[in-house]
């Protein structure tokens, strides 16, 4: 089974951008970033998500990527899937914080579950075959909408939604250009996919 070692992110400012995960959300191993210039404007095509336990959590880490300097994009509130929030972090990134639970069950922590990478695809059913081709199994499926890839040993999951859907759930508008400023590391050889997502080889060193 296929496999994300680490996503990396391609920053203007890598120190303010460490300095930020490591507060917001103790992001260490899952995370890195680096130095890019890259020109890139408006929806960058993807976002990131951490699933957490209670709604509990959601205020917590929320609050702390507010404190530490994101822009909230949508307030953290119920919805008929559960609770969450949306932020975007002050290098552009999106983050999505959210549980399927709609009571709390004990005091709050910033710990979170799941990190799921959501690539934001033109094609979500020949993307869907795309990654199968890579050694990607389908665990969820809901026709040309949406597919969640089973989990491997590695610290991210992937999923694929239209790109014009997952804009609307993160709440900005779904135009965008130049770089994605993501690469994904993965136990896979380099390639490029169909929406120009880069794929990196996960060396031990960096993975570890």
């Amino acid at each position: 089974m296929a496999n994300i070692e680490r996503i990396t992110l391609d920053v203007a400012d890598p120190a303010a951008a460490h300095d930020f995960y490591r507060n917001a959300f103790g992001l260490d191993a899952q995370l890195r970033v680096r130095a890019s210039e890259a020109p890139t404007t408006g929806f960058r095509g993807f976002t990131l998500s951490l699933t957490v336990a209670q709604p509990a959590d959601v205020k917590a880490l929320v609050g702390a990527a507010l404190d530490a300097g994101a822009t909230e994009l949508k307030p953290v509130t119920k919805s008929i899937w559960g609770y969450g929030g949306v932020v975007q972090a002050p290098d552009g990134t999106i983050w999505k914080v959210a549980t399927s639970a709609k009571k709390d069950s004990g005091p709050a922590t910033r710990r979170f579950d799941d990190m799921v990478l959501l690539l934001g695809v033109a094609d979500v059913a020949a993307s869907k075959r795309f990654y199968r081709d890579q050694g990607f199994a389908v665990a969820k499926s809901f026709g040309g909408m949406y597919v969640e890839f089973a989990s491997g040993p590695g610290p991210v999951k992937l999923a694929l939604y239209r790109r014009r859907a997952l804009a609307k759930d993160a709440g900005v508008s779904p135009e965008g250009t130049g770089s994605h400023r993501i690469a994904i590391g993965a136990d896979l050889g380099p390639f490029t996919d169909p929406d120009g997502f880069a794929w990196e080889a996960a060396s031990p060193a960096l993975a570890s």
